[in-house]
């Protein structure tokens, strides 16, 4: 054979039959306008663009379904968000499809040459869906799972994991990639005694198998555990990087954009893409991006200049200010905005370098009334919150200014951490400032200081809305002339008439629901004085900066005694489960948490529930109730007498009452992820077993973000989460300006 030709491949073929249908079918005109196109047609020749007629060659197309066996089951993995990309997909094609139309380079319509998902979809095969939330009640089987963590001991951990699955009851299957590695492993667990058998599954056993899995699970449910070679040696190859189309980068192609979509281009300012236009310019057709700008003004990119386009990063739910093209204001926002950025980063930069060389208050070794007021505490402390005190104590008793984070979930114990670092502070004739987000919050860390330190010569006070303006009046005046020794409040502690006499410690619990202005004034505290930070969720950036060092941290991750992982059910908003969830509660004399966040509608699903639920007492609060009868609803709902208490998120940072062990949170698709795992730690705070249920808006697709929160929940229920929520937090929404004052927000021209 002295020469061989290599087609390149094609989606059709070429026949005498196929292409004089084609010919039929098209309309003359079009025939007349693409004769070049119709001649190459006519003479079985291929050329660029030529799939446009594959509608026109076949008596019927085809999709890959069609293809098929018989018996073949189609997994749909998220199976309404492959859906809702399916349909961005065809609308994208559609629009180009009109477009080609438009200016006569096609014919015909979208649905001949595409199928809409919900089409394909619909076709006669067996279908497995898998969902990571519960998505409905009917049709549904639903179980809990998570992750095998990796076993870093080799063979001698899968032993001592494998004997404690088959005691508790657990079928175990060990998946290996081959024959080989499978005939290695009976060797080895024959050598170890350990029983096995192969390909088929024995309760309380062990199974090898054959496949290729990246990871294996376990679930209590199921009583089952799948264990991955992966699992066991770690992940033997690199994996594949793949590209994400994220904001703020610039864009590859016009495929990652839709009409509507804001921009920013790097010359010109933020502008509107209204899609791909072809246009003649000096006798060359070719695509460009059109932009619109203010007004009538708009701008055609080519192409080969998309690298100077970036997708519109801006404040959720606000549109940005279109520019003009010509002006001078983009420039202008553009050194403006250098300009903030330089400006922050330096002051930034300036205090973290001050606080390095700083020389704080080091503080006296503790003494016996420390140590007393410690054996005073009624708890036994888990290893992880001893860890957090000694902590803090060190970082107290050295020279430089302390800024440490304690990171621990919803009643692990981070307010008795504050309490001694406190009492220490005062012992050492210091000032102690307790700042909390919420009025709530302040009166029941103002409650749990005043009933730890009463043995003792501590003044406990607190400015809050709960006060009349004459009593935060003294309060503060007392506090100026060191009458006060410890001062709880809200942000009302920060601002200008708030003088201490000597400051020498400052506490900030759930510092991510404070705004970046808080935290600006909270950063002058810095220089000078220790800060402690208390947060079951903190921000990205806070975590970010921990794990980079820049900030200390500690981590209770240690459960109390007796406590129990809260039952998650998240869902589309079931009513069934709803009085089903309700009543339970109730049966065993509990309370219920009914979670709704628009005061504008809150009362009437109070008067909703009151229908459902006859029996039970139905209390309304929310943060735009006066200081009293707010006061009065939450101490009457403590008290129990009232059954279920329907709030706005006020609740987030609440009193503790152990007797409430039902949360039921409505349109959950529109909190943060913070937001839903401190509100789920309102519930769960005695032995009891309780229930957290998360339902979205029916009927209404989820947004990508919103998806992976509600999956997150749903996903992390174990015990000491918090830490891990905030990890896929980070993930989730980026870090933000580790340097910059935004926190996981943007920063807008």
């Amino acid at each position: 054979m002295k020469s061989i030709i290599i087609y390149g491949s094609r989606h059709l073929s070429l026949s005498e039959g196929n292409i004089e249908r084609a010919l039929r079918r098209l309309p003359e005109g079009y025939r007349v306008e693409h004769e070049d196109e119709i001649a190459a047609l006519r003479e079985s020749r291929h050329f660029d663009g030529i799939e446009k007629y594959l509608p026109f060659l076949y008596e019927e197309t085809a999709s890959l379904i069609d293809y098929l066996p018989e018996h073949c089951i189609i997994v749909l993995d998220e199976p309404e968000e492959t859906e809702q990309a399916g349909e961005r997909y065809y609308e994208q094609q559609q629009s180009y499809i009109e477009h080609l139309v438009e200016h006569h380079a096609a014919t015909g319509s979208a649905d001949m040459y595409f199928m809409r998902p919900a089409v394909l979809l619909q076709k006669g095969v067996p279908r497995l869906r898998l969902f990571s939330i519960d998505q409905s009640s009917n049709g549904v089987v639903s179980f809990a799972a998570s992750a095998i963590q990796p076993l870093s001991g080799g063979i001698d951990t899968l032993e001592k994991l494998l004997k404690d699955y088959i005691s508790a009851g657990v079928a175990v299957v060990v998946v290996l990639h081959d024959k080989g590695q499978r005939a290695r492993m009976a060797e080895i667990f024959s050598e170890r005694g350990i029983a096995y058998s192969q390909d088929s599954l024995v309760l309380s056993g062990v199974c090898l198998a054959l496949g290729n899995l990246s990871g294996g699970f376990e679930s209590g449910d199921l009583k089952l555990a799948i264990v991955s070679f992966a699992d066991i040696f770690g992940r033997q190859s690199a994996a594949t990087k793949v590209s994400s189309v994220s904001p703020g980068r610039a864009i590859a192609g016009v495929s990652e954009l839709n009409p509507g979509d804001f921009v920013v281009h790097s010359n010109h300012g933020i502008a509107v893409y209204a899609g791909l236009k072809r246009r003649e310019v000096a006798g060359i057709v070719r695509d460009y991006a059109l932009l619109e700008y203010a007004g009538t003004d708009k701008l055609f990119v080519p192409t080969e200049q998309l690298d100077r386009i970036t997708r519109f990063i801006g404040t959720a739910g606000e549109e940005p200010t279109i520019s003009r093209l010509g002006s001078a204001e983009w420039l202008k926002a553009k050194r403006k905005v250098k300009a903030s950025v330089k400006k922050v980063a330096y002051d930034l930069l300036s205090l973290y370098a001050e606080r390095s060389k700083a020389r704080g208050h080091a503080y006296s070794a503790d003494t016996a009334w420390q140590n007393e007021m410690e054996d005073d505490f009624v708890h036994v402390e888990t290893p992880d919150q001893l860890t957090a005190i000694d902590d803090v104590k060190r970082d107290m008793e050295a020279p430089k200014p302390m800024d440490r984070l304690i990171c621990g979930d919803v009643g692990y114990g981070k307010t008795e951490v504050a309490v001694r670092s406190a009492f220490k502070a005062v012992v050492d004739g210091k000032q102690v400032l307790v700042l909390v987000p919420t009025t709530i919050l302040a009166q029941q860390h103002y409650t749990t200081f005043k009933e730890r330190l009463s043995a003792y010569p501590v003044n406990v006070d607190m400015v809050s809305r709960f006060r009349s303006r004459n009593e935060q009046k003294d309060t503060l005046k007392r506090f100026s002339e060191g009458e006060v020794d410890i001062l709880i409040g809200t942000h009302r502690l920060l601002q200008a008439d708030v003088k201490p006499f000597d400051l020498g410690l400052v506490i900030i619990d759930e510092e991510q629901r404070f705004g970046v202005n808080d935290k600006e004034k909270i950063r002058n505290f810095k220089k000078s004085v220790d800060v402690l930070t208390l947060s079951a969720t903190p921000i990205p950036r806070t975590m970010q900066m921990s794990l980079a060092g820049v900030r200390d941290m500690s981590v209770i991750e240690t459960p109390p005694e007796d406590r129990r992982p809260i039952i998650t059910h998240v869902g589309r908003y079931d009513e069934e489960m709803l009085l089903q969830a309700i009543r339970r509660e109730l049966g065993r004399g509990g309370q219920v948490y009914y979670v709704h966040n628009r005061v504008e509608t809150i009362t009437s699903v109070a008067v909703r529930l009151t229908s459902l639920v006859p029996e039970a007492r139905v209390a309304v609060a929310h943060g735009q109730m006066s200081e009293h009868q707010l006061e009065k609803i939450m101490v009457a709902f403590l008290k129990g007498e009232y059954d279920v208490l329907v709030s706005t998120t006020i609740i987030e940072s609440g009193i503790d009452i152990p007797n409430v062990n039902t949360l039921i949170v409505d349109r959950a698709e529109h909190l943060g992820l913070a937001q839903l795992y401190q509100l789920r730690g309102r519930v769960g705070r005695s032995e009891r077993r309780a229930y957290a249920y998360f339902f979205f808006t029916p009927n209404r697709l989820l947004t990508g973000q919103a998806f992976e929160r509600l999956k997150t929940i749903s996903e992390f229920t174990e015990l000491g989460s918090g830490v891990k929520i905030a990890m896929r937090d980070l993930e989730i929404r980026g870090a933000g300006s580790l340097l910059g004052a935004e926190q996981s927000g943007h920063m807008s021209a």
